[in-house]
């Protein structure tokens, strides 16, 4: 993964089968992967105070076998004489038998304390209290920051420490049920939310997904609502034309698919990328609909049509998903940001110069930064004048839910934003917005 810059959700499955491993061990490289992954942040300060070096200064390969050392010492049941003896065998292979010795004598160091005097250690080493957060719950100090101003623009800047812990913690698989095609599983758990929405019943949830030839899905109670909230929004005309203007990987498409097909509408869906517009043909495949797919800029794009629903579910830095994507927060950093809101602004306003009047436009991200969810669209709201108007998307949102939800009012806007630790979702971000 840091050779490659791939992910460990779209890799490590491949590497399994490969590997052909199953059972525990296919469970046992998951956790070794997520867990080394998700709190590498962490780990590097540690192996850096046993090492009595920056990290920089260590060999990637020998580092990153260090990272999956550390991690089976103070966070796994592994014995610490196996999971040293393996990692310096690791290293050995990889890096010769100098390198070895070193290994083995930064693990013993390690494995002399617990996690929980480990965090102690870096507490009392820490230079402010963002600084304690981070290398205790294994965030950047720049998300901890902009998570900090999101909660705190709801009145719930005390939520913070409940936040970064539940980014590490593994969500549990959820899956949706296309409506009017598939029905939740009568001995299912029923999401909290989503009407569409139930928890896997365990197992390789693909089993399910291939026996109803797509129409069950994997897929987050989050992004879910947020492709409902679309749909749902008003009431279906037949003959609606609907954009999903960013579509890949397709799961909100695939949702928004069956909603069309049930009211009567038309879908069209656009992905730039060839690779991931092949992903979306895949999901809408199982619905019973014809949904042309694009591969075009969405800035252009949108602009070849008039359409009465668009989604923009727009690229972000996913900060709202790493309980799914743990590595994602060691990959983006602030310099990120402006380029993608740029990009974002651009996307909401090719989306909303599309609208048949009327018309509206749900505005999506994965991420809860205020650059790229609150301020995106006060924006736009500017821009467009008295052309475009907010709706209440908490109030959609809550309209949708199967129980009442917790959507508190974020700096006078009808944003809905939901959160892992309030919800059990990702970080999703939802406004609705409708041309007059």
């Amino acid at each position: 993964m840091h050779t490659s810059d791939a992910y460990a959700n779209l890799l490590l499955p491949r590497a399994i089968a490969r590997a052909g491993l199953s059972g525990a061990d296919a469970g046992l490289a998951t956790e070794l992967t997520y867990g080394t992954l998700r709190r590498e942040g962490t780990y590097d300060a540690i192996i850096a105070d046993a090492a009595g070096r920056s990290v920089s200064a260590i060999d990637p390969a020998v580092l990153d076998a260090l990272r999956l050392g550390t991690h089976q010492l103070l966070s796994m049941r592994t014995p610490s004489h196996a999971a040293v003896n393996e990692t310096v065998r690791q290293v050995r292979q990889a890096a010769g038998k100098p390198a070895s010795g070193f290994a083995n004598a930064v693990l013993r160091r390690v494995s002399e304390r617990s996690i929980d005097e480990w965090l102690a250690r870096l507490d009392a080493a820490a230079r402010s209290e963002d600084e304690r957060l981070g290398l205790r719950y294994a965030h950047p100090v720049w998300v901890i920051r902009a998570f900090r101003r999101a909660l705190a623009a709801e009145g719930r800047a005390d939520e913070l420490e409940s936040l970064l812990e539940a980014d590490n913690v593994s969500p549990v698989v959820t899956m949706s049920a296309l409506p009017g095609l598939a029905d939740v599983p009568s001995d299912a758990e029923a999401t909290p939310y989503s009407p569409i929405g139930f928890r896997s019943p365990g197992g390789d949830p693909g089993a399910l997904v291939v026996a109803s030839e797509g129409r069950v899905r994997v897929q987050d109670e989050g992004s879910q609502l947020a492709a409902l909230a679309l749909s749902r929004v008003a009431p279906v005309r037949a003959g609606e034309r609907w954009l999903d203007l960013c579509a890949a990987p397709g799961g909100k498409t695939a949702v928004l698919a069956a909603e069309a097909l049930a009211g009567g509408a038309l879908l069209e869906a656009n992905e730039l990328s060839p690779a991931r517009a092949g992903l979306v043909r895949d999901s809408v495949a199982g619905v019973p609909l014809d949904v042309p797919v694009s591969e075009e800029d969405g800035r252009t794009r949108a602009g070849k049509g008039r359409y009465d629903r668009i989604l923009v579910d727009a690229p972000c830095t996913g900060l709202g998903a790493l309980r799914r994507r743990p590595e994602a927060r060691w990959r983006k950093s602030p310099a990120d940001v402006p380029a993608l809101a740029a990009l974002q602004s651009e996307l909401l306003d090719a989306a909303l110069a599309a609208l048949a009047p009327g018309g509206i436009v749900a505005y999506v991200t994965c991420s809860p930064h205020l650059a790229e969810t609150a301020a995106v669209v006060s924006e736009a709201l500017r821009r467009h004048g008295d052309a475009v108007e907010e709706l209440d998307a908490r109030a959609v949102v809550a309209e949708i839910s199967r129980h009442p939800i917790d959507l508190p009012e974020s700096g006078g806007s009808g944003r809905a934003q939901l959160w892992p630790h309030r919800h059990g979702t990702d970080a999703m971000s939802i406004s609705l917005l409708r041309r007059r």
